[in-house]
């Protein structure tokens, strides 16, 4: 492992909160982030000039060199000088295709400000507006960088007021994003504007940059630059306007340092009592508080075991040190504290409240983790959890060629279930399939990389990708009364649509059920106009959008039978009777209960099928649908292949939302079903001759049409195993 001289000097500024900036790069797919990136590590001497743009040097893995894209987020400290002080950056360059946004929502918890990159060709695309939505749900502030500016003179042969009028509406388009997802208190402040120095303008690749500020003291007009490129002379650019100036600069005045940010941050990302001993050494980034780190990252190093990253924002985190995992509800005695250099780790003795760190010795710590120190566990809150944009719509079976590779495929799964919590890795233990379900085809296809890597090159067969369906109601069903298998216990279950706006506040997090039940009743009571029994007696919420009511009035045992009757509500939501896809959008009203007055008679395995039977009952009885995931689809193209373009999106049971021009380039915004886009490269290639750029990214579930639904359910019956028609209501209701 390399020796880093910055180390020291780095280490001896991370206790001085003023002079750390915590930052991230974001972007759509190909604009410029890890070019650019180059540039800022040559800066700071950990990466040779000559190479800058090319290295891609924080994309060390070899997938990510071969394919030219960020696969994972890679952290990294450089010391940056400004005006003769100097500065810590702890900088995170995060994946920019949409399949790997789960990463860039973990990043996004760790650091205070954003640089958005934008490219002047292609402008804002659909994954600019969905990482720029991700940031400011987190309260991360950004500013932008508009890179290749360079194609706009040399390809495009635009004339210097086409060019203002690109970047004028550039800016305009990203302002508007702020508009649209930024909170109230901060849309105006954090609105970009070159003038204020929150815009970047430059080319990543040719190394250089400038703002407004920069140019106008350096003596330099756009014009300069223009007629450096027809003079073939711009190899001198980089020396006038050195990209890595233009954003660190840009960064330090503009983006806030942790105390700053932790102000108005932590009462986003956490719902403790902010008066707590906890709460004002977080709000304060305090180093003589508790120790507190929410995990953003875990990983499984061969030789040193799981690797735990995140942001520390209070206390010192240091070897030796006794901490608490809430989630995991188990204590740890930290084995190493680490900062991160790229591929590489350097192990240092403590790092400081405000900065990012790697801990050795936690082996139960998971992305979105809390870790407080042991005296304080039990008045810990845990950290909101992390909102992810998308879910998991394409899966796909896996299998060792040879049957006994089985138990290192199990292992490789384990371990990119751990680094990956966006891929879920199922059994299903009555066809023995292993599943793995990502959010698209080169999700997938990356994590059977990594598993024929992890599994020391096990031999992994994978049948073709399949799409995800939800099942799920329009209406009322009936009020469905089931008995336990021994006749002793009877359940009155009903079961209808939850409402969408309270889908949409589940999926925001303004509900969650860590919230507990007084919280989450006022709310719904206050919010959506719910019935004062039904706001105050909500008992559970489920990974898929259901959510348990107990309308019940003075049942006897009920306390007692409570966690067996939510298993059996989870049970049923995580199968539906249609074709065993997840339940999703239901509100379940547990209306009466009869149990047994001797316990012997009303365990799980009485309790917990007349629920599942009571809730399927129902289900078959509110004229039940299938829902499938919907791609919204961003296309960039020359305005001659926008028919052709579209006509693909629109053969394919999608449906085109907007069309603008924006110079020589059409964005054509649509929507499409997930389980048409298979093949879709090949059509889209063969329509536009190669000329289309396109990126799909999950939206929304849609009901889906009558003759699709029934083919739907037929096939996925027939893969199951399944007798072909659909069970009746009475398989699951009882007579009273």
């Amino acid at each position: 492992m390399p020796k880093f001289k910055q180390t020291a000097d780095i280490l001896g500024l991370m206790g001085k909160k003023e002079d750390i900036r915590n930052i991230g790069i974001i972007a759509h797919i190909d604009h410029g982030k890890t070019t650019m990136t180059d540039s800022l590590l040559a800066e700071a001497g950990l990466l040779s000039p000559k190479i800058a743009g090319e290295a891609r040097a924080l994309d060390y893995l070899e997938e990510e060199q071969k394919r030219g894209i960020t696969i994972k987020t890679a952290n990294i400290s450089l010391l940056h000088e400004m005006e003769d002080r100097p500065y810590v950056i702890n900088l995170i360059d995060t994946p920019g295709h949409v399949d790997f946004t789960g990463k860039v929502t973990r990043a996004l918890r760790a650091i205070d400000g954003a640089v958005v990159v934008v490219d002047a060709v292609e402008e804002v695309m659909v994954q600019t507006e969905t990482v720029t939505r991700q940031a400011l749900e987190e309260r991360v502030k950004p500013v932008l960088f508009i890179n290749k500016v360079d194609r706009l003179i040399k390809e495009l042969r635009l004339n210097p007021n086409e060019i203002q009028n690109k970047l004028v509406r550039i800016v305009r388009d990203f302002n508007n994003l702020i508009d649209i997802y930024g909170e109230p208190e901060f849309k105006e402040k954090w609105k970009v504007d070159p003038a204020k120095e929150t815009v970047a303008f430059g080319s990543a690749l040719h190394k250089w940059g400038f703002t407004l500020s920069m140019a106008q003291k350096k003596g330099i007009k756009f014009s300069d630059i223009i007629d450096a490129y027809k003079k073939g002379e711009y190899q001198k650019l980089p020396e006038l306007l050195p990209l890595h100036s233009a954003i660190l600069d840009m960064a330090v005045k503009n983006l806030p340092n942790p105390i700053e940010a932790q102000r108005y941050r932590i009462m986003k990302v956490w719902k403790g009592e902010m008066d707590s001993e906890i709460g004002k050494a977080m709000l304060n980034c305090d180093d003589n508080g508790p120790t507190v780190m929410c995990i953003t990252l875990a990983q499984m190093d061969p030789h040193a075991g799981l690797v735990a990253t995140g942001r520390l924002f209070s206390g010192l985190m240091e070897e030796g040190c006794r901490v608490y995992l809430v989630n995991a509800s188990k204590g740890y005695r930290v084995q190493q504290v680490s900062m991160y250099m790229g591929a590489f780790r350097e192990v240092v003795g403590k790092i400081a409240a405000g900065n990012i760190a790697a801990v050795l010795g936690l082996d139960l710590a998971r992305a979105g983790e809390t870790i407080i120190d042991v005296e304080h566990k039990d008045a810990m809150y845990p950290f909101e959890r992390i909102k992810y944009v998308s879910e998991p719509v394409v899966t796909i079976a896996v299998e060792p060629k040879h049957p006994r590779e089985l138990p290192r495929l199990v292992d490789a799964m384990n371990r990119l279930s751990i680094e990956d919590p966006n891929l879920v890795t199922t059994v299903n233990k009555e066809t023995g399939e292993y599943l793995l379900s990502g959010m698209g085809e080169l999700h997938l296809e990356i994590a059977v990389k990594f598993l024929r890597d992890y599994g020391g090159g096990i031999d992994i067969t994978t049948s073709r990708p399949i799409v995800v369906y939800r099942e799920s109601v329009p209406g009322e069903g009936v009020v469905a009364m089931a008995k336990s298998p021994n006749k002793h216990s009877r359940f009155w279950i009903q079961v209808e649509p939850l409402q969408e706006k309270i889908i949409k506040m589940i999926e925001k997090g303004d509900i969650a059920e860590e919230m507990g039940r007084k919280r989450i009743g006022t709310i719904l009571y206050k919010e959506a106009k719910w019935p004062t029994q039904e706001a105050r007696n909500v008992w559970a919420l489920d990974e898929h959008r259901n959510m348990i009511i107990d309308l019940t009035k003075g049942v006897q045992y009920l306390r007692e039978a409570r966690e067996m009757i939510l298993a059996g509500f989870r049970w049923a939501c995580q199968s539906g009777p249609l074709c065993e896809e997840p339940m999703r959008g239901l509100k379940i009203k547990l209306l009466d209960v009869k149990l047994h007055e001797d316990p012997v008679h009303r365990g799980p395995a009485q309790i917990m099928p007349a629920v599942r039977r009571a809730i399927l009952g129902s289900f078959l009885t509110a004229d039940p649908v299938i829902l499938e995931p919907i791609y919204k689809i961003g296309l960039s193209v020359s305005a001659q292949w926008v028919g052709e373009s579209s006509s693909v999106i629109t053969r394919k049971r999608g449906r085109i939302i907007s069309s603008q021009q924006r110079g020589a380039l059409t964005n054509v915004t649509g929507y499409i079903p997930v389980a048409e886009t298979f093949g879709l490269s090949a059509e889209m290639r063969s329509a536009t001759s190669g000329h289309a750029f396109w990126q799909c990214t999950f939206d929304h579930w849609e009901k889906a049409p009558e003759n699709v639904a029934a083919e739907v359910i037929k096939q996925i019956r027939e893969r199951r195993g399944l007798s072909p028609d659909i069970p009746s209501p009475k398989k699951f209701i009882d007579e009273a």
